[in-house]
């Protein structure tokens, strides 16, 4: 039985160092967090447009190859 208290003031005290970390840190504010949203959502989009640019390219360069 003292294994099982021995876990549980193991859990608790991580959660309390959990708890306390949290309010050391400081959070974005409502304006950040859009424009990084902003941000990724427009590097994903040019980085797809990128990758299917080049799945094209090479699709067609692939097909020349084996026409020949």
């Amino acid at each position: 039985m003292s294994k099982i208290g021995e876990f549980f003031n193991k859990v608790k005290f991580f959660l309390g160092d959990v708890r306390n970390e949290l309010y050391k840190s400081t959070w974005p504010t409502r304006g950040e967090l859009i424009e990084s949203t902003v941000v990724v959502i427009v590097s994903v989009v040019l980085f797809a447009v990128f990758v299917g640019l080049c799945d094209t390219v090479l699709r067609h360069v692939i097909e020349i190859i084996l026409r020949r």
